[in-house]
């Protein structure tokens, strides 16, 4: 079985497509796992009126926490599944397959953890791709660098959570590349990239608002990783930046006209 987490915070906006988007899943064997930080919108509202549709197989929880990431560390928590991953409220899964996908991966036993590409798109605009998030590249040596694999697209193992730990909650906007930076180049888990895009995502979040967002998150990977004895320094998480914009221009260039000739 596979726990799918959502944290929500007034996120009456956008989380109904969330929603849609997992109960379109064509692979059934789930846990969905909402965790709302006592919402001031009718976030609260919007869950209960789909959770019947999810019939028994959502759990939620409206209480106070301490951010995104205590709110992911709650879901892990509750998770009975044998594999574990994070669905944003301001999200949706891309293909009515990923989870499909993502089982038919870990029937593989050796594997502890898979992930792939994600999408993003502009609000008004759902249906078209304004940056691609490739995976492929990712290597483990690359995390000195800053790189990691697409988070939204990363499933793995309880046990891996269990055994490694959780989000550290210390980190305001790079926990994800802290926990990541723990479970794959510390405890080496054993990881499989699949070449599919697995979730869209709106632009806008808080950690890609500006200069100053930024440079707030190369704060944090360096924070994070001398807190693991990880060598990096600022100029080379820099280079990271010098391949985004390649992403840009190439890969993103690329991935358009292949979405226009699938259309």
């Amino acid at each position: 079985m596979i726990s799918i987490i959502t944290a929500t915070y007034n996120s009456a906006a956008t989380v109904r497509d969330t929603f849609e988007s997992v109960l379109r899943q064509n692979y059934k064997d789930f846990e969905y796992i909402v965790i709302d930080g006592l919402s001031k919108d009718s976030t609260v509202n919007i869950i209960k009126e789909y959770e019947p549709r999810f019939e028994g197989k959502m759990k939620w929880i409206s209480e106070k926490d301490g951010g995104i990431y205590d709110a992911m560390n709650k879901g892990i928590g509750m998770a009975t599944g044998h594999v574990v991953g994070i669905l944003n409220s301001d999200d949706f899964y891309t293909a009515n397959d990923s989870l499909a996908t993502i089982a038919k991966a870990f029937e593989n036993k050796n594997i502890d953890a898979c992930y792939g590409d994600i999408h993003f798109v502009d609000d008004e605009d759902l249906k078209t791709c304004v940056r691609y998030y490739s995976s492929k590249v990712f290597r483990r040596g690359l995390m000195r660098l800053g790189f990691m694999p697409a988070h939204p697209s990363f499933y793995c193992k309880l046990s891996v959570y269990q055994k490694c730990g959780m989000f550290d909650t210390s980190f305001k906007v790079a926990a994800d590349f802290e926990n990541l930076l723990r479970l794959i180049f510390i405890n080496r888990i054993k990881t499989y990239y699949i070449e599919k895009d697995f979730v869209t995502m709106r632009t806008g979040g808080a950690s890609n608002k500006n200069l100053h967002s930024r440079w707030q998150i190369m704060r944090d990977h360096k924070k994070a990783l001398k807190k693991n004895g990880v060598y990096s320094n600022f100029l080379l998480l820099s280079l990271r930046y010098i391949y985004k914009i390649y992403e840009l221009y190439f890969i993103n260039r690329n991935y358009s006209k292949t979405s226009a000739t699938a259309k």
